[in-house]
């Protein structure tokens, strides 16, 4: 009896054991027949997202220009029923000439041109949508044209062939980038066939609305300077000493280079200058006048011999001259201050920061901006007034472009220099920042 009990008493193990096991193998099962059930249902949801991006990229191909072939359109001359519906005016088709075209029936009346709106006869249609057009009338109101020289932009096997400039969104012939186009020397547009540049005495070019602020000359230019003067004002960073402001050209702003390390370089060009010591510069000092085929001539100069001045390239857009003229102030105001020695990443960068700023101060005040005043100091951002009688709509994107190329900028030190400035101040405050750099050189982290 005592065996007997043992033996049913290990029996009774085995069976416990053997249902726990095929209780955890029943779960195991259950779990993986639910991941099966998540793989097939993502797997469903890809193939349909697939399914859906193929669909409009078919979509996208036959909304180009599809063309009929000789079987495509018929013409027939007795409708069988009065159960044709007309594919253009929805209306029946009785017992009259009809025409089909792709599954289509139409009534000849309604087989028109949706651009031009006379009747298609020929086998040359194209369609986009539920439209019809003539083949030429298809290319004249869908196919790009360049915005240089008006043609429309060569096409190869994969579609256009163009380039575009990504802020203006400007469309051109990728030929127009060697074959010796025009480019306006502020907004960097591409002169159209059509339009005429003005050419000032360096060979620069100038569009007619970069022309319209352009700031010619030294004495044109100074309420500019006191505008900015007060903004660093605002900025409890006033410049004590009062530094001449002279506008150069552009030989004589590359000449006076030779010695100074600091200035505004965009591209090739040098367009501002702070001089620290004493030497002989002319100065701008009257408007040059527009003469034959758009050429600026009669600019006239004299020699000025100042202790420390900010140099200007003339010509420029008030604007973009402002944002210069704010930069090399940065300059003055960090040697003033007696900053040390800083790296050409943090002093190049920290001005730079003072130009966007300053441009954000001019143009933010318009409502129709994504900039927020958010961005700028409580001092300079209480100090904006409306500037929509001050700015037109072109100046105000022009602003933005000139923003636009600060924050883009590639190199080292203006592009660099720049990004890493402008997180310190919007991360610690301008104040913080410029006294982190004067102790240690650096932006604080």
């Amino acid at each position: 009896m005592v065996m007997e009990n043992h033996f049913n008493l290990i029996g009774f193990h085995l069976r416990a054991r053997d249902d726990e096991y095929q209780s955890k193998y029943k779960q195991a099962s259950k779990a993986l027949l639910e991941i099966d059930k998540l793989h097939a249902k993502a797997q469903l949801v890809e193939d349909e997202l697939l399914a859906i991006a193929l669909q409009k990229s078919l979509n996208v191909e036959e909304d180009r220009s599809r063309h009929s072939n000789g079987n495509s359109l018929q013409i027939h001359p007795v409708s069988s029923s009065g159960s044709r519906i007309c594919a253009g005016c929805k209306s029946q088709i009785g017992p009259e000439y009809f025409k089909s075209y792709m599954g289509a029936d139409w009534h000849p009346e309604c087989f028109r041109c949706h651009a031009c709106d006379l009747p298609i006869e020929d086998l040359k249609i194209s369609e986009s949508g539920d439209h019809l057009y003539h083949e030429s009338c298809y290319k004249e109101h869908h196919h790009l044209r360049c915005d240089v020289c008006k043609n429309y932009l060569p096409v190869n096997n994969e579609g256009f062939e163009y380039s575009v400039h990504r802020f203006w969104m400007q469309t051109y012939c990728q030929i127009h980038e060697q074959d010796g186009t025009p480019i306006c020397c502020s907004c960097e547009r591409m002169e159209p066939r059509d339009k005429r540049y003005s050419s000032l005495d360096d060979g620069r070019k100038l569009c007619q609305g970069c022309q319209d602020s352009a700031i010619m000359n030294t004495n044109a230019c100074q309420p500019l300077y006191l505008e900015i003067q007060g903004f660093y004002h605002r900025m409890n960073m006033k410049v004590e000493e009062q530094i001449p402001l002279l506008l150069e050209a552009r030989q004589e702003l590359n000449d006076a280079i030779d010695g100074e390390t600091n200035g505004h370089h965009h591209s090739h060009e040098t367009r501002g200058l702070c001089v620290r010591e004493g030497r002989n510069v002319p100065n701008v000092t009257r408007r040059p006048r527009i003469g034959v085929n758009h050429q600026i001539t009669d600019m006239v100069t004299e020699p000025y011999k100042p202790v420390h001045a900010i140099l200007i390239l003339y010509g420029l857009p008030r604007l973009l001259t402002g944002s210069v003229l704010a930069h090399e102030m940065m300059h003055a105001w960090l040697q003033l201050e007696g900053y040390p020695n800083l790296s050409p990443e943090v002093e190049e960068g920290i001005c730079q920061v003072l130009a966007h700023m300053w441009l954000n101060s001019e143009i933010n005040s318009s409502p129709t901006n994504d900039v927020s005043s958010s961005s700028l100091p409580s001092s300079s951002s209480s100090s904006t007034t409306s500037k929509k009688a001050k700015y037109s709509d072109f100046e105000i994107q022009l602003g933005k472009y000139f923003k636009h190329q600060i924050e883009t900028e590639p190199s080292m030190a203006y592009g660099e220099g720049f990004r890493s400035g402008n997180k310190a101040v919007e991360e610690h405050g301008l104040r913080k920042t410029l006294d982190h750099i004067r102790l240690t050189g650096t932006y604080p982290l």
